[in-house]
């Protein structure tokens, strides 16, 4: 047998993991699968900007050869130019990488980081990329917990209680990806403080810091220290509604000075790469510079904000269900009574409802959740197909209560019988 190396043995991505395979199944047998699994904002309709990709499109002849190993100049520029305007200052092309996507970027400041058995402090719930790239690096991924109770911000005090002498950095993931938070200032002022105390590199993932409703605003990290490293990282795949160019950044600002050699690993480790992909660099600085059109999608009369309230009214009125609305981001994590469902393996019960309705969301620990008792639920869709997906799972869990075998399931959960399928 060949086998797979030891350093994926821990690794997982359920948006695209064991269950995404069965709904792939369901569909080659026929069956039409809602998919609500992933944050990919084409196949619902949604579009980047005209400006933007006709822009890359006559560009093309000059993206022909590679670019520098950090990315187009006139890119980074644009990207170092858009953090000046909100105020973000001592910064340069040369502190911009261009990734394939954050994805990308999210694996090299990982890897060009840790050593085998360092730490690095991760929020629960979270976005699994982060986990699964520290556990590939040799790293150690420990959750801190962010509080259901308190609009899902992260817990200062189990923060600190985790730190120890071989944590290298601390991940906020704000707007929150699956939760939908948003952080105030005043909480990101005390992550800073605990940062600074123990030496700790900020990763501060920001992808979704246009996507906000309700007049929320979005508070940069990068904006309150300059006594720590901080790694800002965002894209085009969200914000500008092109998540299939592969176009990411991250910015790295406030103590550079003292991270000279990290620095030095993160060229090492794009030079490797040779360059992202050129076309997609060309769509940066047209995107940067124009009007987001999720400007008015986000608005309580947008498509983004009447879906993300049909979604919650809907869910909220299913008995057992409960969730917090969330204030960013296109996602929502409801809490489902593990209790009056008899919910013993979370995984187990997207399963059920996929093979039942066809419809596909994410269990809970999947974001590394540490308990059987959430799920992810995308919004994309338009309001009509939300509402008629909603409306069946309601129906679903009328009568749906998880086997008792299902606890001793776990991965054996995955085989869906013949008669389902078929």
């Amino acid at each position: 047998m060949i086998e797979r190396s030891d350093r994926l043995r821990n690794v997982t991505y359920e948006l695209r993991g064991p269950v995404y395979e069965k709904s792939k199944e369901l569909e080659r047998k026929g069956f039409s699968v809602t998919n609500l699994n992933i944050g990919n904002p084409a196949p619902f309709g949604f579009n980047a900007p005209a400006e933007v990709i006709q822009h890359m499109a006559q560009n093309l002849v000059n993206a022909q050869g590679y670019s520098d190993h950090r990315g187009l100049l006139s890119a980074r520029e644009a990207v170092k130019r858009y953090y000046e305007r909100i105020g973000l200052q001592d910064i340069n092309a040369d502190d911009v990488f261009l990734g394939n996507g954050l994805s990308e970027l999210i694996m090299h400041s990982v890897q060009a980081l840790l050593n085998d058995g360092d730490e690095m402090l991760i929020p629960s719930p979270d976005y699994p990329l982060w986990t699964a790239a520290v556990s590939f690096s040799g790293g150690k991924p420990v959750h801190y917990i962010c509080d259901e109770s308190s609009d899902w911000f992260p817990d200062i005090a189990d923060i600190r209680s985790k730190i120890t002498r071989r944590t290298k950095a601390i991940v906020l993931i704000n707007p929150n990806n699956p939760t939908g938070a948003v952080y105030s200032k005043e909480l990101l002022q005390e992550i800073v403080k605990v940062a600074e105390e123990h030496n700790l590199i900020i990763f501060s993932d920001e992808i979704y810091d246009k996507i906000l409703y309700d007049g929320t605003v979005h508070t940069p990290t990068a904006l309150l220290t300059d006594s720590v490293l901080c790694i800002t990282m965002s894209g085009l795949s969200k914000n500008y509604l092109a998540a299939g160019f592969r176009a990411g950044w991250m910015l790295l600002s406030g103590a550079k000075a003292k991270a000279a050699d990290y620095i030095d690993g993160l060229n090492t480790l794009a030079s490797l790469r040779v360059c992202s992909n050129v076309p997609a660099q060309y769509a940066i600085q047209v995107a940067l510079e124009g009007t987001p059109s999720v400007r008015d999608l986000v608005l309580p009369a947008g498509r983004l904000g009447q879906q993300r309230a049909l979604c919650h009214e809907k869910l909220t009125a299913i008995p057992g269900i409960s969730c917090v609305k969330p204030m960013g981001a296109f996602y929502m994590f409801p809490r489902i009574d593990a209790k009056k469902f008899a919910i013993h393996n979370d995984q187990q019960f997207v399963i059920d409802l996929l093979a039942a309705q066809h419809i596909f969301v994410v269990q809970g620990s999947g974001f590394n959740w540490h308990q059987p008792d959430h799920f992810r639920i995308v919004y994309l869709p338009p309001v009509e197909v939300l509402d008629e997906t909603l409306d069946k799972f309601a129906r679903f869990l009328e009568t749906y209560r998880q086997s008792p075998r299902a606890a001793k399931k776990n991965n054996a959960a995955l085989s869906l019988s013949n008669q389902v399928l078929d």
